[in-house]
């Protein structure tokens, strides 16, 4: 049996535009609809949706038949809960906040077995060997597994250079609300300084020969981050769509809340 293919880190290499949806239901169940509608990656939030490793685990498997490739986000870049996830599957990991060099090294010893890092061995325990049915695995995984590290603080944007250029790591995600609040402007990434970090840290990752990303749910956004270099974009959250769409249905009927747009600062 091999490893299976990581289709979101071979687009990575290649010059186009992914585009992404959010999952924040922490269900298998929402998580497999999701995956059928066409997106290219799916981002399974372990920061802020009430995930666990076994709600994780249950939307791994649940959108595994289908092309929208899974994205683990971390709730820390604590590397006893990464080798959790990479045991369970995850092939694609995005890990928050992430403000040094040092850090970022630190990430990808967590994700690589010694002697080039620290992962411990599940061997037969972990869904990612196929309960041992990989049997090169402890050699390979690293060829499949990608790491994203968030830049979304001052510190982080003043450092992006230096962890874009760590090896292992293979793409920078801007994080528009933590760097607006960190900044000074909260809920509000709009603002011209905002912007011109977000547009340092996109340059900065593609002048490292990386690739660099942003969730972007409203159009004009993603279209000026995509022009800005941006690789793969999160369009949507599932939460935000499922509840526009219920208040324009319910406004056909009755009067209710004020259409709301999309956030711009999740």
């Amino acid at each position: 049996m091999q490893i299976p293919h990581n289709a979101f880190k071979a687009a990575l290499k290649k010059d186009q535009t992914t585009y992404g949806i959010w999952a924040g239901f922490a269900t298998g169940y929402a998580a497999e609809i999701v995956a059928t509608l066409g997106y290219d990656w799916i981002l399974i939030d372990g920061e802020h949706a009430p995930n666990t490793i076994p709600t994780i685990l249950a939307q791994l498997q649940a959108v595994a038949p289908y092309a929208t490739q899974p994205v683990v986000r971390a709730v820390t870049g604590d590397s006893v809960l990464i080798k959790q996830l990479l045991d369970i599957g995850a092939q694609t990991l995005m890990v928050p906040m992430v403000e040094t060099a040092e850090q970022a090294r630190d990430l990808v010893r967590a994700m690589r077995y010694p002697p080039h890092g620290i992962r411990g061995v599940g061997g037969g325990l972990a869904r990612a060997t196929r309960w041992d049915g990989v049997p090169d695995y402890l050699a390979t995984a690293h060829e499949e597994l990608c790491l994203i590290v968030q830049v979304e603080s001052a510190r982080g944007v003043e450092n992006v250079e230096a962890i874009a250029a760590v090896e292992g790591v293979d793409a920078v995600f801007v994080g528009p609300a933590d760097l607006s609040s960190g900044l000074g402007y909260p809920g509000n990434p709009r603002h011209p300084e905002v912007q011109t970090k977000i547009r340092h840290a996109i340059d900065a990752t593609r002048a490292a020969g990386k690739v660099s990303g942003i969730l972007a749910p409203q159009e004009d956004d993603a279209r000026r981050y995509q022009g800005w270099g941006c690789q793969f974009i999160a369009v949507g959250i599932d939460i935000s769509l499922m509840r526009q769409a219920a208040l324009d249905n319910l406004r056909r009927y009755k009067e209710g809340p004020a259409a709301s747009a999309p956030s711009r600062t999740y």
